[in-house]
């Protein structure tokens, strides 16, 4: 029997979304599910931010063939599997020296950023500073659709804050957002402070005896929209963590794993201190989405050497596990797509190509858009912030539903995006976060149409 209404809980509940049927290289065939009509389409956001190798590569399809035969389950409390434990080995690896030494591999950035708040809270039961219960994180951000990780984040939370960590254990600061909070005549470096000064305030307000830690994503992803960090901000914000005790946490689900341009975000960021200094990149970092390109469902967790070697040369054991953690199958897949970007200099490669797309993005878009306000963004992951008035920077009204409808014509001319409505919170946005494989000619044509399409939406706009 066919149901003309979905049965998916998804998105719009009752209405089948387009089907995704087929994917070469950075592009996708989609079908519309009411009349069969097949089109074919460049893939310009990969979902979620999550394609790192193009669309049915064929050295990962043939892994997955092998991987499908050879690999057995295990459930991580009692046994292991040689893959994860060799993905792990090649994350440490491939990080700057000193930065890890642990990982831990979950089936979403979600649940990566839920285990992180259990890992943070017991390196501090180890210390025997149980009272740290307390989480500083960000106004504007987003850390995944978990409870956990909800709490969290500073939007997208209001149907269900009644069920979530209070506010009073989850305090929030401001985030880097230059477009609307710089302040006139601020400099960056004043603008810098300025959080800075917040942060620790809040640490202050909160009893910094209590925080367990400060979490942030390195370059903002999908609520302000890919938003580099300030020069100093995030040294500025891990060394408050450490004066007070607390744990420095960076959320690069989205931005991280060579979306930027670098291995990890944090890398173009953050100076890379020396090893004996006890600070080489964050204390704690969630990784996900192109770990796996979309292959298998796969995010982590990575941990420095004092948070694992606190718990190893404490209780040494990690009370629980969930049923697909470290899973072999997903953990051999991911390592074969890590190792074919690095094999193919895919990373110096985004960075090369996406911030070309970036550069074209902001010499054409202003241009032919009444609308657009701002655009940035960092190595593959670019964003365009759209405008009522480009001069008060007004936004639109949750009702005009701006962003989705250039989504919507973008789709029509071939061009899947991600358009994203600020709900009155910050401005309406679509980002482009493409495979690394691109090359200038695909930064060209999604540029393109991405104009293009702009032009056709503020139109239709305008017309109504």
């Amino acid at each position: 029997m066919t149901f003309t209404e979905s049965r998916l809980l998804q998105a719009t509940v009752t209405k089948k979304n387009p089907y995704v049927i087929a994917g070469d290289g950075i592009k996708i065939t989609v079908k519309d599910p009411y009349t069969g009509e097949v089109s074919e389409m460049i893939d310009g956001c990969t979902g979620a931010a999550v394609g790192s190798l193009g669309h049915g590569d064929p050295d990962i399809l043939e892994e997955i063939v092998k991987a499908s035969k050879e690999c057995v389950y295990s459930f991580p409390l009692a046994m292991t599997n040689e893959y994860a434990e060799e993905l792990a080995d090649y994350l440490i690896e491939r990080s700057p020296k000193g930065a890890f030494k642990a990982a831990i591999f979950t089936g979403s950035g979600s649940e990566s950023n839920d285990n992180a708040l259990k890992i943070i809270y017991q390196y501090h039961v180890e210390r025997n500073d149980a009272k740290r219960v307390k989480f500083i994180s960000r106004q504007k951000s987003y850390h995944g659709y978990t409870l956990g990780a909800m709490a969290i984040s500073g939007s997208r939370t209001s149907p269900f804050e009644p069920i979530l960590l209070s506010a009073k254990q989850t305090p929030k600061v401001g985030t880097v957002y230059r477009y609307r909070e710089q302040r006139d005549g601020e400099t960056e470096e004043q603008y810098k402070d300025r959080l800075l000064e917040e942060l620790e305030e809040a640490f202050i307000a909160a009893g910094p005896d209590t925080v367990a830690a400060f979490i942030t994503e390195t370059v903002s992803g999908s609520t302000v929209g890919t938003e580099p960090p300030l020069p100093g901000y995030l040294e500025g914000a891990r060394a408050i963590c450490h004066k007070y005790g607390a744990l420095f946490m960076l959320d690069e689900v989205m931005c991280g794993m060579s979306r930027c341009g670098a291995f990890h975000a944090w890398e173009k960021y953050l100076p890379l201190d020396d090893e004996s200094s006890g600070a080489v990149g964050p204390d704690i970092q969630s990784i996900g989405k192109t770990l796996g390109s979309g292959f298998v469902t796969i995010a982590g967790v990575l941990i420095s050497p004092k948070v694992r070697d606190t718990i190893a040369n404490g209780s040494n054991s990690i009370p629980g596990a969930q049923t697909y953690h470290s899973h072999a199958f997903n953990t051999r897949i991911a390592l074969a797509v890590q190792k074919k970007i690095a094999k193919l200099e895919l990373t110096a490669n985004i960075e090369e190509v996406g911030s070309y797309m970036g550069q074209l993005l902001k010499e054409k878009i202003p241009k032919v858009s009444k609308f657009c306000g701002d655009v940035r963004g960092s190595g593959g992951f670019w964003s365009v912030e759209f405008v009522k008035d480009r001069t008060t920077k007004e936004k639109f009204a949750v009702e005009d539903d701006f962003a989705h409808i250039v989504g919507r014509v973008a789709f029509k001319n071939g061009l899947s995006i991600m358009a994203l409505c600020g709900a009155g919170e910050v401005g309406d946005h679509v980002t482009l976060s493409p495979s690394y494989i691109i090359t200038k000619a695909d930064a060209e044509a999604i540029v393109d149409l991405l104009a293009k399409s702009i032009v056709e939406a503020e139109e239709l706009f305008l017309s109504q």
